[in-house]
């Protein structure tokens, strides 16, 4: 019989024994939604609920179902193996599977979802790593764990651990005896302020896990969005640790590729050296590398966009160098980031357009957003903290990000969800299946450079 995947050293092997390096891409959006990949302000659950209301039962289920069904289908597994990727990192929130006034209460549907999509991806010969992306409480501060406020109650309440330990228990009797799935990334990039909970919890959750199903290589993610690894100070076997490696001159507004970006000149040195940082806990302990998360976001100038690629294409290069699996973020969106996305004149962008432009002037987006539309709403605030409260020093990125946060991100991105649910007035239910069907495969264009280049790369390496 074939099995997983397993760790050998400073590498990822199969059954055989053959060496494999995950070279592969985030489902991003999916199972777990985020703002800047459909549109929407603020959170998944505040926009779901918004548009409940707005659309009613049916028509809100028809949108979700076809949604969930449309966006990654056989057309989509095989462009991706068509480029040479051989991995899917699979984001999911756990509201797919339990619904908070009924805890421990795991529903189907959610799995019957992820099962579909994992045996597409092994029909086509690519792997999948199943990622936690949004847990009970919220294990992060941001709108991706679908956090509404700024902090994560994930690390103060037992109950809410109890309850990801119940459904990774599940998980890994559900996928223990597939070979197509590479392993279990059990919580996207947790953020533990106190950075006592995190190591607890996750010799916890992995002494569950392994003894269901102690076959499958764990990706455990660092603290501080997966660039912290002190909570770790034995390797348990069979694991692999994976850092987060996003660039800053890939997702800042105003960016050079050599050059200056926020003061700090950035070239395929800086960046490589930025790698090996992040990556010293996995060199260290001689434990394979797993980038889970990289890559820029493009902007629609060519000048731009083209330093964004070289900048892509040295990080993979670095990579290779340095035998690092990889998953680059994301596969699909409105246009920003992904690899494939929808056209500009479907149904659905055509719809929410006019509120795009607002939601952008407001910077209401922590992910490609800025704040040059509010800098007057900005600056006197930075300016009075600066000067009344000069070591407040909030977790997990600092004064200036914490305001961001709390005006941009919550104070200006609420109100922007009922705005956003007036889109959809008046939608009957095969309008809004109409809809959905804009993230179709059929329906969407591939960015093309992209695709370019990591065909290239994957041929080549």
């Amino acid at each position: 019989m074939t099995r997983p995947l397993r760790v050998d050293g400073t590498r990822l092997v199969d059954s055989s024994g053959t060496p494999v390096l995950l070279r592969g891409i985030g489902l991003g959006g999916w199972m777990n939604m985020e703002n800047f990949i459909t549109g929407y302000p603020a959170t998944e659950s505040q926009q779901r609920r918004a548009l409940r209301k707005v659309l009613g039962p049916a028509a809100y289920e028809a949108f979700f179902d076809t949604f969930l069904t449309g966006f990654f289908g056989p057309d989509d597994a095989a462009y991706l193996a068509s480029l040479g990727l051989n991995a899917i990192r699979i984001p999911f929130s756990y509201k797919h599977f339990e619904d908070d006034d009924r805890p421990f209460e795991l529903k189907e549907e959610g799995f019957r979802q992820l099962d579909r999509v994992v045996r597409l991806c092994a029909d086509a010969g690519i792997y999948s790593i199943l990622d936690l992306h949004a847990v009970p409480g919220r294990q992060n501060q941001h709108w991706h764990s679908d956090n509404p406020t700024h902090w994560a109650e994930f690390w103060n309440h037992r109950h809410f651990q109890d309850r990801v330990v119940r459904l990774w228990e599940a998980l890994a009797d559900r996928y223990r005896d597939d070979p197509w799935v590479a392993g279990y990334n059990p919580v996207n990039e947790p953020a533990d302020p106190s950075g006592e909970v995190i190591g607890p919890f996750y010799q916890r959750l992995a002494t569950a896990i392994r003894a269901i199903d102690p076959a499958h290589v764990l990706f455990l993610d660092g603290n501080r969005y997966s660039t912290d690894f002190s909570m770790f100070t034995d390797v348990p076997e069979n694991t692999v640790f994976t850092a987060h490696d996003y660039a800053l001159p890939g997702i800042a507004a105003a960016s050079e590729y050599p050059g200056v970006t926020r003061g700090k000149y950035f070239d395929r040195g800086l960046v490589e050296k930025t790698f090996l940082e992040r990556t010293e806990f996995m060199r260290s302990t001689g434990t394979p590398i797993w980038i889970g998360e990289f890559g820029p976001v493009y902007t629609g100038d060519p000048a731009q966009d083209a330093a964004r690629y070289q900048l892509l294409q040295d990080q993979l290069d670095i990579y290779a160098e340095h035998d690092a699996s990889w998953t680059l973020w994301t596969y699909k969106d409105i246009g920003l980031q992904g690899l494939v996305h929808a056209r500009p004149e479907s149904p659905y962008l055509q719809r929410i357009r006019p509120f795009l432009a607002k939601k952008q002037r407001l910077g209401a987006d922590s992910w490609g957003g800025n704040d040059a539309g509010v800098r007057h709403i900005l600056a006197p605030i930075e300016q009075l903290f600066a000067e009344e409260f000069p070591d407040h020093d909030p977790y997990p990125w600092g004064q200036r990000q914490w305001i961001n946060v709390l005006v941009r991100n919550i104070l200006l991105a609420e109100p922007l969800v009922d705005q956003f649910a007036a889109c959809f007035e008046g939608v009957d239910e095969s309008q809004a299946r109409t809809l959905a069907e804009s993230f179709t495969f059929a329906n969407c264009v591939q960015r093309d450079p992209l695709a370019d280049l990591l065909r290239e790369h994957l041929r080549t390496h």
